[in-house]
């Protein structure tokens, strides 16, 4: 979903011509992305962050809010890895975001990773980017922030520790359990707090407080 005709059409081609991948629908803005969503049921949606009208955050939100079994995976498409926009899409639930300058190999890459659940870039770089929009504005909730209550003390430690920019393997060697366990918590972590991607849970620990920046 992206404005800029060319941009949408280099895209479409590449993906067209890649084996395994099946471009099943485009669209010029917010409005029609959501809605063509909602027809076609993708695996994952490629968001143009800035589009008119409905711009790619709000987009991102009603997609996920109105799918009608399992959400597609939304990778945000960006000019700037440090941009607010990203930071409001990955609180919204985008699984991942990609420079628009990523050549066609981290493309198809990215696009694989994300419909297959895993996290798309490395966890310091979810780190660096949430703690850079936490040093700079207050939280701003469409909703009061989950109840971290909910979790178990070991789904918590999982969840700061996540946030810190560990990786799973780190996280289990720091608790000394098995990674699939961290997986494990970390899943009913989401489950439990209605999160739909990793890096959202992350904005999450950062935006009540589990987590400070820098800290």
């Amino acid at each position: 979903m992206d404005d800029q005709f060319l941009i949408r059409a280099g895209l479409v081609g590449l993906l067209d011509a890649a084996p395994g991948f099946e471009v099943v629908g485009e669209a010029g803005d917010g409005e029609q992305a959501v809605r063509l969503a909602a027809e076609t049921r993708p695996d994952v949606v490629l968001m143009d962050i800035r589009m008119p009208g409905v711009n790619g955050i709000e987009a991102t939100e009603r997609i996920l809010a109105e799918a009608a079994d399992r959400p597609p995976r939304v990778l945000v498409l960006t000019t700037f890895d440090l941009d607010e926009y990203v930071y409001g899409a990955l609180r919204a639930g985008a699984s991942g975001f990609l420079l628009k300058d990523s050549g066609p190999e981290r493309l198809l890459a990215a696009v694989t990773a994300v419909d297959g659940g895993d996290a798309l870039f490395a966890p310091s770089v979810t780190r660096r980017l949430v703690e850079s929009f936490a040093r700079r504005q207050e939280p701003v909730h469409t909703a009061p922030p989950p109840d971290l209550g909910v979790l178990t003390s070991r789904e918590v430690e999982v969840l700061r520790l996540t946030a810190r920019g560990l990786s799973n393997l780190e996280i289990a060697d720091r608790l000394y359990i098995s990674e699939a366990t961290v997986k494990t918590h970390l899943n009913r972590t989401m489950t439990k707090l209605d999160l739909g991607s990793r890096a959202q849970a992350v904005v999450l620990a950062y935006e009540t407080g589990l987590v400070t920046p820098g800290g």
